[in-house]
């Protein structure tokens, strides 16, 4: 008999079959009726559910499963899972850091370009038929500048790897204590990095400690030349003040891969110029996907058979 599979982050069927071959059974979760559908079938017996740091798991939610064992966030981000909830009835809680952090420092650096460059923008020109019109703007070349990231874990690491490899970028950084394997500039105070940086990524975890972390003083302090790009949760930063700081020109520009309480996306911020879009794809590339589900696949096995898992979750 296969092992019942709870699905609350959408996946496509290719990444769904790897949990099949390896011996369970997927149940779609992610969309209302599927979700209601499948808990009528194996509610009473669920032992393991996946689900990511976005979407999360509530207390309530956890007492729907009498025999909930494990909770699996896919990726590294587990924000949203109640862990007090989930330490209250001794579940095994894990996640999957670093299985995408090549794939989303790209999407980082992809957005740096994107946004210095005015990518999108130019695009949009070109497409409108405004050619010689956008060509008259000068658009600021990202080699050699300063780059503070915010947050050096794995993702992180990668993105100053990126800067200062490829492009020849100073780097400075923010972690809880500095480093002492990277000879990159640490700043203890975020606003201090702000201040010094030509361009910042935002790379922390979510949750309550990091929230609106990018608020408007570290708006005013990144300065009227300065870029911000954010690909690790949308709850860090501040987003009234990131409309205000790129409406008034605090800001030069941003280039937003999450974005607080999407799905939905204010209407004052996508009425600003200056930003460029993506919805979360930070890490979707294929390598990435199938690293994560792999990894999550590993855990699984770990606690069928009776030994510590890979990935816990770190304890708060």
């Amino acid at each position: 008999m296969t092992e019942p599979l709870l699905v609350l982050h959408a996946l496509h069927d290719t990444y769904l079959d790897m949990f099949r071959a390896a011996g369970l059974e997927p149940y779609r979760g992610w969309n209302k009726a599927d979700h209601v559908a499948a808990d009528a079938e194996i509610a009473s017996e669920l032992r393991i559910l996946l689900t990511s740091g976005s979407r999360g798991l509530t207390a309530e939610e956890m007492d729907t499963y009498p025999k909930l064992e494990m909770v699996l966030a896919l990726g590294a981000g587990y924000e949203n899972i109640d862990h007090k909830a989930a330490r209250a009835r001794g579940l095994v809680v894990t996640h999957g850091p670093g299985a995408n952090a090549r794939q989303v420092a790209d999407h980082a650096m992809a957005l740096i370009l994107g946004t210095m460059h005015k990518i999108a923008q130019g695009d949009a020109a070109v497409r409108a038929g405004r050619w010689s019109q956008f060509r008259r703007d000068l658009h600021p070349s990202i080699s050699g500048r300063k780059l503070g990231v915010l947050g050096l874990g794995r993702i992180g690491r990668e993105i100053a790897k990126s800067g200062s490899g490829g492009f020849a970028m100073p780097i400075g950084y923010t972690a809880r204590n500095p480093r002492s394997d990277v000879d990159y500039s640490y700043f203890e105070d975020p606003i201090a990095l702000a201040r010094w940086a030509d361009v910042i990524a935002i790379a922390t975890p979510g949750g309550d400690g990091t929230r609106h972390l990018v608020n408007a003083a570290f708006l005013e302090a990144l300065g009227s030349d300065g870029y911000l790009v954010n690909i690790a949760r949308g709850s860090v930063v501040d987003t009234d003040a990131l409309i205000e700081a790129l409406k008034t020109g605090v800001i030069a520009g941003a280039g937003l891969d999450v974005i607080e309480g999407e799905p939905e996306v204010p209407a004052a911020l996508l009425a600003c110029d200056t930003v460029v879009f993506t919805p979360h794809i930070g890490g979707h590339a294929p390598e990435a996907v199938k690293a994560t589900v792999e990894l999550a696949i590993e855990n699984i096995q770990a606690h069928l058979a009776g030994k510590p898992v890979l990935t816990p979750v770190p304890e708060k």
